[in-house]
Parts: structure tokens; C-alpha cells; sequence
């Protein structure tokens, strides 16, 4: 078990400040059939309609922002995720970001980041998001082949998103991401092979390629079973990650993270503080917070949402919740810095949570070690006889990468009783 009083003695030498900020843009104009996430469709409302939700929403939205306690450090990563952000009207990100800066202040150089999709943003648009601060769009691609992007329920075409690439390229915004999907149905791998041979030769800074997770209450959900027809096999959803690898570094693109590349100096910093199991702040419908050690999640539609900020006011920026464990921060830090290709640092580890929860993480994969899916950093795994003092823990690329699901559930069972 690990020691609670321990650990709270040695992380209160770590930062716990938020430096990060996620603002949920919950619209959409329809529902992906993949999409388990938060949003409010728009549908064919009116203009003015559609105005008046979305003036609503920002509304309560920096109402939770002026409410919630600042802690003295600026913000290094803002990052609007969704829904589509890029259906917001210019002002309203300029009002979103002018109350994050004058609550919390943003810091020079801070990276602000924002979803888009294509066919729901003008040159003009993202010119303004760009003198708003935005400097890195993500750009949600999904996948090259029309009947693919019909298939996914998605509202744009293929032409439509190297149109949209025209516009990133043509307002001047060098940082941006490209969004790819694996495993979709009917997907063959001769078509997975060429999105991503087309993607690497847009050569977006970042390249993000997430395998079809099932969710029971989306349309896929209530369509498909994993690994029934049309659904891709898991031998060929395999072959899929190990080729997306290949095709990807031999373009000169860092595999930094289970799913996600990128050219050298354009990693996704936000995206990194949740990896590194960091405090950040979560704004807006759905959104979750990782703030004093309290993990919350905010109500999932705009009625719930809209009472919950009234409430939160009154009490004064009061989150009533329970602090996770240090247990439960061992096992967090471990599901997601394992996602790194950097891996964890034992001597941090052992530093947080001490030499017997590292002797504990050290014998229980040292199956996976011998099978390869396991590696040390910064040592000389031939002379490996015992726990080395310094040096990184890692999963291996792409073996360890494709059973990280298997490793980590060993490590939660080795802990599940504390």
C-alpha cells in the first residue's frame, strides 16, 4: 500500500497549480456515429437561434471561469476541444479567452489550441481566431475516402478538408494537427494506407491516428459489435498501427505517444499535461478538472450544466468532492505516462511513492520485460540484474504500445487491495 502521509509530504514539494486550461465547445451540427461526447446539435436552427444557444452557453461558461479560485500562475496551454470549436463565432472565443487572461492571466508564449473540422470555418474566421491568440488548430480529418466519411456520419467530404488545409496554410498558422482514424467500418487496409500517405504528404506539424473505440450509446454502438464484420479484425486493426508507425517515422515524424506524432518541436504541450498526470482546469459541459488533487467531471447537458454553474457560484467556487488516494495517483501516473514513449522516471517514482511501491511495479512486469514489451531507459539492460537506481520505465514500439492494455491491467491488480 502506498504510505498517504508520505506522499503527501513529498508532493507537496511538486507543483500543484493548474498551468492549463481545457474549455469544452460543446456544438455540433450533427452527431458522429463514433461521437460518445457532450454536444448540443444545432441541426438547421436558424441563424438566430443558433446564436442565441451558443450566446447563452458562453455565458455560463465564463460565469464558471470568474467563479472558479486562481491560484497565481498564468496559463501555459489553453486548448478548446468539443463539438467543433470552429463553429464559435469569433467574439465569442475573443470573450472566452479576454475572461481566461483577465481571471488567471495567460502567459507569453502559451500555446492555445483549438478543434476544427472542415467545411465549418472561412479564411476570415480563422484569421480572427488567429489574432484572438489561437496559434495550433487541430484539424479533424478522420479519414481520406468519401464513402469512409459517410460511413462515420461525418458533414464534410475529402475535398473538403484539403480545402481546409488551403485556409490553415493560407492564414499562417504552421503549428496545426491532423486527426485519423483506424478501424472504421469497412475500412481496408489498402484505404488506411493511403489516408496516411496523403496525410504525410499535406506534412502537418502533428499527426494524431486513434483506433474506433465502440461506445455502447453511439450509433456505432447500437450498429456494430467489436470485432464482428464490418468492423476490421484485430489482426488487420494491428497490422493497421504497426503500418501507420512505418509510413509515419519514415516521413520524419517523432512517435512520441501510443497515438500520436509529431515533427520535431511541434508535440501537443497541452495533451503532454495530461500525460504527465498534471493539474489542469475543465471548463464547460462535460468537461473534467484535475485541480488539489480532486478529480470532477461537470454535467453532461446544457439544463444540468446551467444549474450546476448557479450552484457553484453560491458555494463560492466549491467543488464537493473527494481527494483521490495516492493509490489511485500511483495508478493514474503509471496508465498515463506509460502512453509516452518517454516513459516514467524510476527515481521518481521512488522519490513519490517509495522503493517498495517501485520493488512492487518492478516484479510484477518483469514477465512483460522478458517478453519485450517492456523496457529500460538510460541503462544498460544487459547488465539488468536487479532494479536499476536511475533511468526510465517504457513501453516498447510498437509491441509494448499495442498490449499496453494487458500490462496495465497486471499493474492495477497488483494494487487494487490498497
Amino acid at each position: 500500500m502506498v504510505d498517504q502521509t508520505e506522499f503527501r509530504q513529498l508532493e507537496a514539494a511538486e507543483t500543484t497549480v493548474p498551468r492549463s486550461a481545457y474549455v469544452h465547445i460543446p456544438f455540433c451540427r450533427r452527431r458522429c456515429y463514433y461521437c460518445d461526447f457532450p454536444i448540443a446539435v444545432l441541426g438547421d436552427r436558424a441563424t438566430n437561434g443558433r446564436s442565441s444557444i451558443m450566446e447563452g452557453y458562453i455565458e455560463q461558461l465564463c460565469r464558471e471561469i470568474e467563479a472558479t479560485p486562481a491560484w497565481g500562475h498564468p496559463l501555459e496551454t489553453v486548448s478548446f476541444g468539443g463539438g467543433t470549436p470552429s463553429l464559435l463565432p469569433v467574439p465569442q472565443l475573443e470573450r472566452i479567452l479576454n475572461t481566461l487572461d483577465r481571471h488567471f492571466g495567460i502567459a507569453a508564449g502559451a500555446e492555445i489550441s483549438m478543434e476544427v473540422d472542415p467545411d465549418t470555418f472561412s479564411a476570415a474566421q480563422l484569421l480572427g481566431y488567429k489574432h484572438a491568440g489561437v496559434n495550433r488548430v487541430s484539424l479533424g480529418a478522420q479519414a481520406f475516402q468519401d464513402e469512409l466519411l459517410k460511413v462515420c456520419g461525418r458533414s464534410h467530404s475529402s475535398d473538403d478538408i484539403f480545402a481546409a488545409v488551403e485556409l490553415i496554410r493560407q492564414v499562417g498558422i504552421p503549428n496545426f494537427s491532423l486527426d485519423l482514424i483506424s478501424g472504421l467500418p469497412h475500412q481496408t487496409l489498402n484505404q488506411w494506407q493511403a489516408s496516411l500517405e496523403t496525410a504525410v504528404k499535406i506534412a502537418p506539424a502533428h499527426l494524431s491516428c486513434y483506433d474506433l473505440m465502440i461506445e455502447p450509446v453511439t450509433a456505432f454502438g447500437r450498429q456494430y459489435q467489436p470485432g464482428e464484420n464490418p468492423l476490421p479484425t484485430d489482426e488487420t486493426t494491428t497490422q493497421m498501427y504497426k503500418l501507420a508507425g512505418q509510413i509515419i517515422a519514415r516521413a520524419g515524424y517523432e512517435h512520441y505517444e501510443i497515438c500520436n506524432y509529431a515533427q520535431p518541436g511541434y508535440q501537443s504541450r497541452h495533451n503532454r499535461i495530461y500525460w504527465e498526470n498534471r493539474p489542469y482546469y475543465g471548463f464547460g459541459m462535460g468537461a473534467a478538472s484535475y485541480v488539489q488533487r480532486q478529480r470532477f467531471t461537470r454535467p453532461r447537458t446544457r439544463k444540468d450544466y446551467y444549474a450546476w454553474v448557479q450552484q457553484f457560484q453560491e458555494a463560492g467556487g466549491a467543488i464537493d468532492c473527494s481527494e483521490i488516494s495516492a493509490t489511485e495517483v500511483l495508478l493514474e501516473t503509471l496508465m498515463l505516462g506509460l502512453r509516452l514513449a518517454d516513459g516514467i522516471s524510476l527515481s521518481w517514482i521512488r522519490q513519490q511513492f517509495g522503493e517498495a511501491t517501485l520493488k512492487r511495479i518492478w516484479t510484477c512486469l518483469q514477465t512483460y520485460y522478458q517478453q519485450g514489451w517492456v523496457e529500460l531507459m538510460g541503462v544498460d539492460e544487459k547488465r539488468v540484474e536487479s532494479l536499476p537506481a536511475e533511468g526510465r520505465l517504457r513501453l516498447s514500439d510498437p509491441e509494448g504500445f499495442l498490449f499496453s492494455n494487458v500490462v496495465l491491467a497486471a499493474l492495477f491488480s497488483q494494487f487494487e487491495e490498497d
